[in-house]
């Protein structure tokens, strides 16, 4: 009782701090205030669980481990059970976008347009999901080189495939290259279909994650099953070696649903223009490989 004592007064202290930097108008810190609002909302969804499912489950039952378990069930419950269908669909949607402004480039610029030009003018129809990031290298093509802003408009999008479209634009900017009207089109075409290829493997992994979900709401359910309708059960927790055995337990579950949580999300591609900044190689189009 002494632990949940304690975790119950760090919770008191931390929201009676909250309630008086509100009072006082206290900003919050600038990185916090930086990040993408989804972001914030999801993290503030995951402490709130986290700290309700610890709270609950020290009280009922007055084992410590019991309390931490709670609580790291509740921080990845939202992420596991939620899945990232929302997330994959996004990104699906990125690389449409992606396509269709290289496809409307091409178009552009068959209209005698140069690059700049043609940039300048797809900036206001872009795709909505790459619209704020080709303004802004419109915008910013008033007071830089062209390479310069397209390698920061590639590292705004942070897509491997916009990282091939960006590549051959900075190739042909700074090496005039020829026919890049086809080359873009069948980039284009390429991102297309690797869009295509997305959808059908989410679509596999969409079993995968209800398997998950049937998994954690199984266990879930008998735990809780067993502290309602048996606790006599459960009474050998309640000693000290009990408690040992109880955090070994977790562990092993928690290990296993980190694996299951694994599975269901998508390997992520590495950005070789994003590789290539991070080693810190200069040059005039030393990013693109040729």
């Amino acid at each position: 009782m002494t632990a949940l004592a304690t975790l119950c007064g760090a919770g008191v202290g931390l929201g009676l701090l909250l309630v008086i930097a509100g009072w006082r108008g206290v900003d919050l810190p600038r990185p916090t205030r930086a990040l993408y609002r989804p972001k914030v909302e999801r993290a503030n969804l995951r402490i709130g669980v986290a700290a309700g499912a610890a709270v609950i489950v020290g009280a009922a039952t007055g084992w410590p481990v019991g309390a931490v378990l709670a609580a790291l069930a509740g921080w990845g419950a939202p992420g596991l059970l939620g899945g990232t269908k929302g997330g994959a669909q996004a990104a699906v949607g990125r690389i449409e976008a992606i396509a269709g402004w290289a496809e409307m480039l091409r178009d552009t610029m068959a209209g005698a347009a140069g690059l700049e030009q043609a940039i300048v003018a797809t900036a206001p129809v872009a795709p909505l999901a790459i619209r704020a990031e080709v303004a802004t290298l419109a915008v910013r093509l008033e007071g830089e080189r062209l390479a310069p802003s397209l390698r920061a408009f590639a590292d705004e999008v942070a897509d491997p495939t916009c990282d091939l479209v960006v590549a051959a634009l900075i190739l042909a900017a700074e090496h005039q290259a020829q026919r890049l009207g086809e080359l873009l089109g069948s980039l284009a075409q390429a991102a297309r279909d690797q869009a295509t290829m997305r959808l059908r493997i989410e679509a596999g992994r969409a079993r995968t994650r209800t398997s998950v979900k049937v998994i954690v709401g199984a266990t879930g359910g008998l735990v809780l099953g067993l502290a309602v309708l048996n606790r006599g059960y459960l009474a050998p927790y309640d000693t000290a070696v009990g408690q040992l055995v109880l955090l070994l337990v977790g562990a092993v579950f928690t290990v296993s649903f980190l694996w299951l949580a694994k599975m269901t999300r998508p390997a992520s591609v590495e950005r070789f223009l994003a590789s290539t900044h991070e080693f810190g190689i200069p040059g005039r189009g030393s990013e693109i490989p040729t």
